[in-house]
Order: C-alpha cells, then sequence, then structure tokens
C-alpha cells in the first residue's frame, strides 16, 4: 500500500515539485532546463523512491548494528596486607620445616630439591616481598577448601570493593560478569560468590572460565567485549585470579617444583562498559583482541599440564618442550595481529621478506616487524624471566619496554592472568601513560595459547587510588642480578 502511494498523484504533486526548487536553488537552472529535469523526475520516479527509502533505511541499520565502542573505565589490582609478605629466605626455611617432618617428599631426595628449589629461586627474577596465602604461612600447611576459598574471596571482593569505591558504579549497574580462574573452581561458582556477596541482579550474565592457564585474562576481555556487543547500555565486570593455597605441589617431581617457586598471591578486577557517557571517564578503549590456540598439536597440548607424579601427588608439569611451543604460538599470534596495527611500511617489509624466502632463498631469515612503531607500552605476562628475556630479544624490545614486565615480576611475582594488569598499574603510577598511547598486552599459558588485547589511552592516565605500586614505586626500577 505504502507503495502504491507514492505512486500516486498527491505524491507526484507534493514530492517532484519539490525536488525541482532544490535543484533550481542549487544550480540556478534556466526555465528549459526546469522542465526537462522535472519530466527526468517523472519517468524516473520509482529508482529515485526506491533510491530515497534504501538510503535512510541502510544508514539507519549502519547505525543500529555497528559495533560499539568497549571503554575500559577503570581497574583495581589486589594489595595483599604486608603480614603476608615472604622473602625467598623464609620460603625455604619452610621448604626445609616441611621436609624434615617427612611431609613433603622422600627423605633421601632431601639435599637434592633443597638446591634445585634454592637455585629456581633465585634465579627466578622474584623479589623479597612477594605474597603468599595465609594458609601457606603456616606450619604445618593448610591447603584446605576452606583456606583456598578464604584466599580466593580476600583477593577478589579486595579487587572488586576498590573498583567499585574508584568508579563510583553501583553493583545493581553491572549487566555482565566474567571470573577466570585456571585451577580452583568451586560449586557455588566464583561468580556466585560474587552476585552473592554484592547482591547483584538476578538478569545478570555470568560465566566462569576455568582451565584455561595464564593467558585466561585476554579470553575474559574478549568474552565480555563480545558480550556488550549483544547486551547495550551496559557495564561488564571482568575479574582474573588464582589460587595457591591448594595447589602447592608437595612432591619431588623437578618439573612440577618450578611453579612452587614462581606463583604468588594476585587478582585484579576490571571495569568495562560500552555507554558512550563513559568515553569522556573511561581511561582506554578496547581496539583489537587475537586468540590463538594451538591445542590441536599434541605438543603443545601436552606441554603444560595438571596431572599427578609417580607417588601420586597432584602438580602442573611443565615439558621441556615449553619454550618452543611458546615461541611457535606467538608467532603465529604476531602474524595475526601485525597486519592490524602495523603501519604501512613495516607490512611492506614483511612482504617482500616473505616473497624472498619463498621463491627465491629460503635460508633468509623471517622478518620481524618492528613493533615498537605500533606500540608505545608493552605488558608482557610475568610468567618468569626466561619468558621476559625471550620477548625482549624476539621483538627487540628495549628494557624499557619490558620494565613493566619485570618489575611486577619482581614485586609480585607470577600472578598468573592478572599479572598483566598490574604491569599496567605500574606504567600508570610511573605517570607514562598519555593521551593516544597504545598498549600491547600478551599472555601465554597451557593449551597452548596465546593471546594478545590492544589498547589506546583516551586521555593522560594517572593512576587510580589504592594503586598497588603507590607504597613502593619510589624503589622501582630496581637492578635484577643475572
Amino acid at each position: 500500500m505504502f507503495f502504491n502511494f507514492l505512486m500516486t498523484h498527491r505524491f507526484k504533486l507534493c514530492f517532484l515539485p519539490f525536488l525541482a526548487v532544490i535543484a533550481m536553488k542549487a544550480s540556478l537552472l534556466s526555465t528549459q532546463d526546469l522542465h526537462n529535469f522535472y519530466l527526468y523526475l517523472q519517468s524516473n520516479l520509482t529508482s529515485l523512491t526506491i533510491f530515497s527509502i534504501s538510503l535512510p533505511l541502510g544508514s539507519t541499520l549502519y547505525i543500529m548494528n555497528r559495533p560499539k565502542p568497549v571503554y575500559l573505565v577503570d581497574f583495581s589490582c589486589y594489595l595483599p596486607p604486608s603480614h603476608l609478605k615472604v622473602s625467598i629466605q623464609k620460603i625455604m626455611h619452610h621448604v626445609r620445616v616441611i621436609r624434615e617432618s617427612g611431609a613433603w617428599g622422600k627423605t633421601h631426595e632431601n639435599d637434592y630439591l633443597m638446591d634445585f628449589v634454592e637455585k629456581i629461586l633465585e634465579r627466578s627474577g622474584l623479589g623479597q616481598e612477594t605474597y603468599i596465602p595465609e594458609g601457606l604461612h603456616c606450619l604445618p600447611l593448610e591447603q584446605t577448601m576452606a583456606g583456598s576459598r578464604k584466599e580466593t574471596e580476600e583477593v577478589i571482593l579486595g579487587a572488586v570493593d576498590n573498583l567499585f569505591r574508584n568508579t563510583g558504579i553501583s553493583p545493581s549497574d553491572i549487566g555482565i560478569l566474567v571470573v577466570n580462574s585456571s585451577t580452583f573452581n568451586p560449586t557455588p561458582s566464583l561468580t556466585s560468590i560474587i552476585v552473592n556477596n554484592y547482591k547483584l541482579r538476578d538478569n545478570v550474565k555470568s560465566l566462569n572460565l576455568g582451565g584455561m592457564g595464564c593467558s585466561a585474562g585476554v579470553i575474559a576481555i574478549e568474552v565480555a567485549k563480545s558480550m556488550l556487543q549483544v547486551h547495550r547500555n551496559t557495564y561488564a565486570l571482568v575479574i582474573s585470579t588464582e589460587n595457591i593455597t591448594q595447589n602447592l605441589y608437595l612432591g619431588n617431581n623437578k618439573s612440577m617444583l618450578v611453579t612452587n617457586c614462581l606463583f604468588r598471591t594476585g587478582g585484579a578486577a576490571v571495569l568495562l562498559s560500552n555507554l558512550s557517557k563513559d568515553r569522556k571517564r573511561a581511561k582506554y578503549e578496547l581496539v583489537h583482541t587475537v586468540r590463538v590456540h594451538t591445542g590441536g598439536d599434541d605438543l603443545s597440548y601436552g606441554c603444560a599440564t595438571q596431572e599427578e607424579d609417580e607417588d601420586g601427588v597432584v602438580g602442573v608439569s611443565l615439558s621441556k618442550d615449553l619454550p618452543m611451543v611458546a615461541a611457535r604460538t606467538l608467532k603465529i599470534n604476531i602474524a595475526t595481529l601485525g597486519p592490524l596495527v602495523l603501519p604501512l611500511s613495516e607490512k611492506l617489509f614483511f612482504f617482500v621478506t616473505f616473497v624472498k624466502k619463498k621463491f627465491f632463498n629460503p635460508k633468509i631469515k623471517h622478518y620481524m616487524p618492528d613493533f615498537k612503531l605500533a606500540f608505545e607500552h608493552f605488558c608482557i605476562h610475568a610468567g618468569g624471566r626466561a619468558l621476559i628475556d625471550e620477548l625482549e630479544k624476539n621483538l627487540h624490545l628495549s628494557p624499557l619496554h619490558v620494565e613493566a614486565s619485570r618489575m611486577t615480576l619482581h614485586r609480585f611475582g607470577n600472578t598468573s592472568s592478572s599479572s598483566i594488569w598490574y604491569e599496567l598499574a605500574y606504567t600508570e603510577a610511573k605517570g607514562r601513560m598519555k593521551k593516544g598511547d597504545r598498549i600491547w598486552q600478551i599472555a601465554l599459558g597451557s593449551g597452548f595459547k596465546c593471546n594478545s588485547s590492544v589498547w589506546v589511552a583516551l586521555r593522560d592516565v594517572k593512576p587510580s587510588p589504592n594503586n598497588p605500586w603507590e607504597d613502593c614505586l619510589h624503589k622501582y626500577p630496581v637492578e635484577i642480578d643475572i
């Protein structure tokens, strides 16, 4: 019926003279030209009508369905109380007492394994003020479900409480909740703990990500981003943490003892928004997320596995293939991310080198693009000293570019998926984050996965209240012995 109306004499009388007047005013047509134009419009009325309807309709559909910007309003990293600090000397004292009591391993292997643990700790890059949960300060150790819950709740609620205080957001404003914790997933879930504690609304969209390793923080961000495209005008709360209490390994397998030396207590809460009004106060805008999962390959799948040792003690085993797998997975991630962020000159160099290697000289080395042209700041997962060293070398970064990662490892240890947020907090605390700066967060984890998130600073970013570095920033950076 609507189309029939458009073809009526009434519509022609109203619509065509209007267009003719506009045309006459715009180009000062003569009377004869105006008459010809009028006849042309009459003969092409159907096409003109379809075009006139399609243009605004298409524009409206585009505006309604285009991806919504995702803003990082603020984030908060958990700072444990000072009585949970632990030095390397205290750790070694605990190890000696536990092994001498016979509660840990075979006594005839004590001296050999003690030397191994001490050597790992001394070379780890960790400082003397990292944190372990309360249950592991006790002798004998308290590795109970209650102790594990207490650790995780203190970390999560401590970070979220501070985030709500800093942003002024009410818990009832949260429409999406994503929590990641790799090895501790009780029932009710961690998301349920948060919903219950803050009395979140009953239609909150909650997800609990488990078993996804140290790279799960970026995965959680991407999941929240995807949900923010579907659920408009809301906030997403993303929480990344790991539990240490339940995952301390008390066996004799050296590949499983390494994690005891590196992992420490920590967690972070991130507030994301798709509300246009939040752009003015947000710190960052999410630009890209890139995920690579090479678990289809058996070496990748088995390089970091939670399993029982020969004595039936559960721990996380790290394979000797881990460095090779990590390098390969990182290379795939870089190949995917590069075209999205690199300037044209770097893309051209990469393409030319690829063609030469493919068709002319296979011995030519792959060209590693200069990512310093794409990013001002790098947040490399503080998984260990060797990992940071390798990425610094392969990406041709300067010591300043990896300072945040090294100092995070020194001050807080490997806090798993939350380490990239402690690094971003360090950069903010140092006053280095300027408007327009681009940040690359790189995280690697079991599976094997390498995930990247890219942010851009929307303003000169100052550290939020209760930044985890505010009481010790004057000590950093520190020189780390090789």
